[in-house]
């Protein structure tokens, strides 16, 4: 062999000896990526995307160009750019690659209907995930008497306080006539339907849905009680919530149908009275806080919302009088034959009207403040409270002798 096809030889195997191992780093990078991508949680199902079926392919290039293919569940769906930034942000971290393009493409119904399967089973007839006895998110239906106590924004300031602690917290806008949750939440975006499932939208780490969601700007809503009840049943069915910690159910003033609807499609579901320190909210209260003697459901304890004013001096204005918790408190024990605990006492502040109107809850802007501190020690009460084994299916069966 000459010497000039030898180098031809030695040269042509370098390049074969190279494109091996080429080939071998490309697939290492592969492999990197997708475990780089099975890390990545779709924001609204809170599953990795490599689980549910939405990584469309990965390839890299010599050079180390990556292009990950990703569906999207809907051609609308409004977390897009969040799915493509958390793509972009895993990827771009994985050693060998040096640039990353995606693609987002759409999921065909067949893809849907394999994931509506996959989330929530084969059965056409959804279920309401909460009311099955081995359930273990902790509902509470935030009920008042009347109307103006604040219901509203210590539902809105509780589910964020929680979801600020890490956990998974879902918001129901039963109030069907007078729907505020998303504003005072901040959830500006609309719910995304995945098959016959429905995809809520988030604000702040909380799962929120609404009627308010699927009326045309602030249309009435004119309803009568079936209407209102299938309304409800739906949000509970239907929504695909995932594996919730809590979940708030902001209930409308009284004792009407939504009241009675609850207790019978969540009979597990605890309630919880907001009242103000006047006498006469409170002996309204009260009646909201007894429906427990006829729904058989727990009372999980009392807000008193607007309890004081505080001074510029230090000293406390009682706007509303005082005393009409602590009325309430008594009233429901001493009906209910079990100790009812007076959770909090909120104080009137401008900064809660003031951040429900922004759509960032006063637990998140301002922590400080006395109104959010004690907002706060509820939340805590909530969620560290052990769970009973009342009404749990225990999974056992009797023994045959």
């Amino acid at each position: 062999m000459t010497a000039l096809a030898a180098l031809v030889d030695e040269e042509g195997s370098a390049e074969t000896q190279m494109s091996l191992m080429g080939n071998t780093s490309t697939e290492t990078v592969e492999q990197a990526i997708r475990a780089a991508l099975s890390k990545v949680e779709d924001p609204e199902i809170r599953k990795p995307i490599t689980e549910i079926g939405m990584v469309k392919g990965v390839t890299v290039s010599p050079d180390g160009v990556a292009q990950v293919g990703v569906y999207l569940t809907v051609a609308g769906c409004p977390m897009r750019e969040t799915i493509n930034r958390r793509v972009t942000d895993a990827v771009s971290a994985v050693p060998g690659v040096s640039e990353v393009r995606v693609e987002l493409d759409v999921m065909s119904d067949e893809q849907r209907t394999a994931l509506r399967r996959q989330l929530r089973g084969d059965s056409d007839e959804p279920e309401i995930p909460f009311a099955q006895p081995g359930s273990l998110t902790r509902v509470y239906c935030v009920a008042s008497g009347k109307g103006g106590v604040g219901k509203s924004s210590v539902t809105v300031n509780l589910a964020a306080a929680m979801a600020a602690k890490g956990l998974h917290v879902g918001v129901v806008d039963a109030d069907i006539y007078g729907h505020s949750v998303p504003r005072m939440l901040g959830a500006a975006d609309r719910p995304t339907k995945v098959d016959n499932m429905i995809m809520p939208p988030q604000a702040h780490g909380v799962k929120v849905i609404s009627i308010g969601m699927f009326v045309a700007d602030n249309t009435p809503v004119v309803w009568r009680g079936p209407m209102l009840h299938r309304a409800l049943q739906q949000f509970l069915a239907d929504v695909f919530w995932g594996d919730l910690d809590v979940l708030l159910l902001d209930l409308p003033p009284g004792t009407g149908d939504i009241a009675i609807s609850t207790a019978q499609l969540i009979p597990n579901a605890e309630l919880l009275v907001v009242t103000t320190p006047q006498q006469a909210a409170a002996e309204v209260a009260e009646r909201a806080g007894s429906i427990a003697l006829q729904t058989r459901q727990r009372i999980a304890g009392v807000v008193e919302n607007m309890s004081w004013l505080e001074m510029p001096d230090g000293s406390r204005m009682e706007v509303f009088g005082s005393g009409g918790g602590q009325t309430v408190v008594d009233r429901l024990t001493q009906a209910l034959g079990a100790q009812v605990p007076l959770l909090g006492q909120v104080p009137l502040e401008p900064g809660v009207r003031e951040c429900g109107d922004s759509g960032t809850p006063i637990v998140l802007r301002s922590p400080e403040t006395a109104a959010a501190q004690v907002l706060n020690g509820i939340a805590d009460k909530l969620t560290v409270r052990s769970r009973g084994l009342a009404g749990m299916s225990l999974g056992l069966s009797p023994v045959r002798k």
